[in-house]
């Protein structure tokens, strides 16, 4: 018995010398580190020291240290920065919904500025600026090597001051000038109107106003339509949507799903993690949904069309979203000023992230670009071709009463209204005909 204690006693005592081996080069390795965090910022202190006092022009001290600030966090990747004074001021009025400037929200890829989505009824989305564009200049300067910061600083002004950026386009031979007039931008998040039996929700931002306007104009659509049972479904246009606050796409996903997960975030630490659930009740009292995404459908949308996709609650039309998959924690630093930080990425209910793949339509349908030609064979197809009815001296047709007359005639005057919908917006078309296909396979309630 003594043996083994002190055979056991002999096995701590050799535990205890190993670990302190090892922990003692992880000790020397940590404060090795440190040393080299200190010296770095020593050699910042030291540049920063003789760029004031030795460059060629007098600097502005606080310019250049919040340009070291924001040169640290872009680094990071293309939605870390700082916001100045001014910027973070600029932001909590976006997120309140009115804004200067041209209606696009934008991002960095390989030194340019590419638009994300212009936003509807902006002077951007006037002039006809697409999601995927490319911002070469702005009144003629290049803003390739500008941060996107200094990108967006070059393009906001004055109101009703005018702007020319220079454009490259997929699908363009050549780069192309828009001029644009500043305006301020109002921005309505939720816009609806009826396609026939099927309520539109057309939402283009997720600001603090967003769940609210949702919820009250699906309500009036449905008033304004006599009532759930005289619709067919719901089409959640999220087209161009650059997204916005994570609370208000939970809130919209939340108004949809009776329960089960909506998202969730993990950070670096698995503890910072947060899960999102649906609370009982649906806006939509059950009806089948359509939602419309492309490439501007971004962030907070892209939780949304993920989070209804994956519960089957919806079917997803369009094209593939634009795939950021990351939360940015804003953070008030001294001087009025701001950090934005990414913190975390999100996944959808179904554990997969879109970092970068966006989410993918159940229904591919691209939009079909208007184009001279096909505006010229549009016209020459769109003459009316004659009947029987347009003969003279044709027979009546005596077998229909007054009233399958009339209905005949409404249900002609749907389908002449449905192809120019098709003519004006195809995917919108296409998610309305999905809604009225479903409606015709559901058994009428007796």
């Amino acid at each position: 018995m003594k043996k083994f204690v002190m055979a056991a006693l002999g096995g701590i005592l050799a535990g205890v010398v190993a670990t302190t081996q090892v922990a003692g080069p992880l000790l020397a390795q940590e404060s090795g580190s440190r040393a080299t965090v200190y010296e770095q910022l020593d050699l910042f202190g030291d540049i920063f020291e003789r760029i004031r006092a030795q460059y060629v022009e007098e600097v502005d001290e606080k310019e250049l240290i919040e340009a070291a600030i924001n040169g640290m966090l872009t680094s990071l990747d293309p939605h870390s920065s700082y916001l100045s004074p001014d910027d973070a001021a600029n932001m909590r009025l976006q997120t309140r919904g009115e804004f200067g400037g041209l209606g696009i929200e934008v991002t960095q890829e390989e030194g340019f500025v590419k638009v994300v989505s212009p936003i509807d009824g902006t002077p951007a989305d006037d002039a006809g600026i697409e999601a995927g564009d490319f911002i070469t200049h702005v009144d003629g300067e290049s803003v390739l090597g500008l941060t996107l910061d200094d990108a967006v600083e070059k393009m906001r002004g004055p109101v009703g001051s005018e702007i020319i950026i220079t454009v490259v386009r997929e699908g363009e031979g050549e780069p192309f000038d828009v001029s644009l007039v500043r305006a301020t931008i109002k921005l309505q998040a939720v816009r609806t109107r009826l396609e026939r039996d099927t309520v539109v929700l057309r939402v283009t931002t997720f600001n603090d106003q967003t769940y609210a306007n949702l919820e009250e104009q699906l309500k009036q659509s449905v008033e304004d339509a006599g009532g759930f049972d005289k619709i067919n479904g719901i089409v959640l246009d999220l087209r161009n949507n650059p997204g916005g606050l994570l609370t208000q796409a939970i809130r919209v996903s939340d108004a949809f799903l009776d329960k089960g997960e909506i998202v969730s975030t993990r950070g670096r630490d698995v503890a910072d993690g947060d899960r999102y659930n649906a609370t009982p009740g649906d806006l939509a009292n059950g009806k089948p949904m359509v939602v419309l995404i492309n490439a501007g459908s971004a962030s907070a949308s892209e939780i949304v069309a993920g989070a209804l996709q994956d519960h089957r609650r919806a079917i997803v039309v369009g094209t593939k979203s634009f795939g950021k998959g990351s939360v940015q924690t804003v953070m008030p630093l001294r001087g009025d000023g701001a950090m934005r930080l990414t913190t975390a990425r999100y996944y959808t209910p179904s554990g997969r992230s879109i970092q970068a793949l966006g989410v993918s339509p159940d229904i591919v349908v691209e939009q079909p670009r208007r184009t001279p030609d096909a505006e010229q064979d549009e016209e020459s197809t769109s003459r009316p071709l004659r009947s029987e009815a347009d003969l003279r001296g044709r027979l009546n047709n005596d077998s229909l009463s007054e009233d399958e007359s009339r209905q005949i005639e409404e249900d002609r005057a749907q389908a002449e209204a449905a192809a120019r919908l098709r003519d004006e917006d195809y995917q919108l078309a296409y998610a309305v005909d999905i809604l009225r296909g479903l409606s015709a396979l559901t058994p009428a309630a007796e």
